[in-house]
């Protein structure tokens, strides 16, 4: 059942690929994968900067179509949803570059273990295959053309003492099968740390911040962004609007500094 319905989701993307006929510039088109748990999906309180589209700047919907970005941009938990730092990462890489065309495929899911990022893993809060439906998504955006990046936040979930010693192996694992099963080995994957929000009463998050760091500082390809002195939306676990947007800026900056290395 799950594989039909991979294939439906492939038809349909197919379809609306080639309804909405999406014009594409091979040296300024930029695709990136959201991918992750509930702070890449975005929790904080939309305002106008969030909600207004920009030209140029697209996402890949619940319904499978490329329409103009804006906030929320994920559709994981849709009465949670709100800024994460996508769609100010995308503003910034058009900021420095003004004929970019940017493509976000959004694939996070709130509350999913890293072992739910494997191949036929199924979450059953959201009823989805975090894994399986990402790749889905990006292998069909690459009729566009190469997926650019995979933007990653993740590990929350993990923070715990039986899994944050497994945490930075499991990442080098999904990052080498993301590179293989989208038939990218030179894909960059640029991943965030978790927030400090909470380390002082769990330490195991700075077992998977020090994995972050040293997988995206080591794998060819990565490079780790930092999350220090952003701020909570007041549930000591979500980044606020205008953390999410610093968020996005430092991925961009993280991008830019990878893609010219």
């Amino acid at each position: 059942m799950k594989h039909f319905f991979g294939w439906i989701i492939g038809c349909g993307l197919a379809i609306s690929l080639q309804a909405q006929s999406v014009a594409v510039s091979n040296t300024h088109t930029y695709i990136f994968l959201l991918a992750g748990q509930s702070n890449m999906a975005g929790r904080g309180k939309p305002e106008a900067v969030d909600s207004t589209a920009v030209p140029n700047i697209f996402m890949l919907n619940s319904a499978l179509q490329w329409i103009p970005a804006r906030e929320p941009l994920h559709f994981d938990k849709p009465a949670m949803v709100g800024v994460g730092p996508g769609f100010a990462f995308a503003r910034e890489i058009l900021r420095k570059d003004k004929q970019a065309r940017i493509y976000l495929i959004p694939a996070a899911v709130g509350g999913s273990r890293i072992d739910l990022w494997n191949p036929g893993a199924f979450d059953s809060v959201t009823r989805s295959y975090p894994y399986d439906n990402a790749l889905n998504r990006a292998k069909l955006a690459q009729s566009i053309g190469k997926i650019t990046a995979i933007l990653w936040h993740q590990g929350e979930s993990d923070s715990h003492p039986d899994r944050c010693n497994s945490y930075e192996q499991k990442l080098t694992t999904l990052i080498e099968r993301f590179r293989n099963d989208l038939q990218q080995p030179d894909l960059l994957f640029i991943p965030a740390q978790l927030s400090f929000f909470t380390t002082y009463r769990n330490p195991s998050k700075l077992v998977v911040n020090d994995a972050i760091k040293k997988v995206g500082s080591s794998l060819p390809g990565c490079k780790w962004v930092k999350s220090t002195g952003l701020t909570h939306k007041g549930d000591t676990l979500h980044y606020d609007s205008p953390s999410a947007r610093t968020l996005g800026i430092r991925y961009a900056k993280a991008y830019r500094k990878l893609a010219h290395q």
